[in-house]
């Protein structure tokens, strides 16, 4: 049974860990590599899961991949686990999804940012009533790609469903202005992961999406838990340790100019280093170059060694 209201807010207190879709060479999902994956993470400590998300490369799955990934997120972890699942589209095809994900019986829906070239702030509401209005399971809208107002961030935290608001923007103080005037009982989650963790928990967040914790999560547990009880000086180094390749993440690979096209394939890089299943991208997404390749395993094994330094 799906986990209640509360208990999704509760969950979105910590560490929200990606599932990234495995492919095999013929790009055909691999499902007991996911299970695998989930249940190496959760035995790490890991409670709450984004199946079917943005580093999952939603857009890259049909809508039936979609829900096939997220049920087997479901079926594999215990009862204890949070699972969210990915929506977006137009107002129809979101809605079948969540109808979708509601049959799987998913806990939470974290609708994605609007891939809309032109998109108004009330148009944006709208989109979410309507969302709302089709199910009774809660909503966590990811507030990403576009620059909003905080009168938006608002009217968005105000919207019946919406129990949680992953914030990505590169922009403290308005999350901070946007947290203050928001209910109490919304929780706000810093999705830009580890590096804006420490600054973005200062100004209202609870819990963070997972960079390099998708892989070591034992990084991203000890973080939170030094900013649950306040250790800023030991928070602040371990989000030091998570730079070098959080910043590798960030940039454009090679034969590209555009920024964070490798973030994925680097992650799932991770993965594989880590002992765990990463697996082949699907397009537009380009697999790292060889040379990328080196550097993400240098980089890996100097975070290796900073975590054995600082992670007890």
């Amino acid at each position: 049974m799906p986990l209640s209201k509360n208990g999704v807010s509760q969950h979105l207190r910590g560490v929200a860990a990606g599932l990234l879709t495995p492919f095999d060479d013929d790009l055909v999902i691999e499902h007991s590599k996911l299970e695998e994956n989930a249940n190496n993470l959760y035995s790490a400590g890991i409670r709450t899961f984004l199946a079917s998300a943005n580093i999952s490369e939603y857009h890259s799955l049909s809508q039936n991949e979609r829900v096939e990934v997220t049920k087997t997120a479901v079926d594999t972890l215990s009862t204890d686990a949070c699972v969210l699942a990915g929506v977006g589209g137009s107002t129809p095809e979101a809605q079948e999804l969540i109808r979708a994900y509601d049959r799987v019986g998913v806990d939470a829906m974290m609708v994605m940012p609007p891939d809309h070239s032109y998109v108004h702030e009330q148009g944006l509401i709208r989109y979410y009533e309507k969302l709302d209005a089709t199910t009774e399971t809660p909503l966590v809208p990811y507030v990403k790609g576009f620059d909003p107002s905080i009168g938006y961030l608002r009217d968005l935290a105000n919207v019946d469903g919406v129990v949680g608001v992953k914030y990505a923007i590169k922009d403290a103080v308005k999350l901070g202005a946007a947290t203050t005037i928001a209910p109490d009982d919304v929780v706000w989650i810093d999705g830009l992961a580890e590096p804006f963790a420490v600054s973005f928990w200062s100004e209202g967040i609870e819990g963070f999406s997972a960079g390099v914790s998708n892989f070591r999560p034992e990084v991203g547990l000890e973080l939170f838990d030094a900013l649950t009880v306040g250790d800023w000086e030991r928070a602040r180094r371990i989000r030091n340790i998570c730079l070098p390749y959080q910043n590798f993440r960030d940039e454009s690979g090679e034969n590209n100019s555009i920024e964070g096209s490798i973030s994925i394939s680097a992650v799932k890089k991770g993965l594989e280093l880590a002992g765990l299943h990463g697996g082949e991208v699907r397009e537009p997404i380009e697999p790292l170059s060889p040379t990328d390749e080196r550097r993400a395993e240098e980089l890996y094994d100097q975070l290796d060694d900073d975590i054995e330094r600082i992670v007890d």
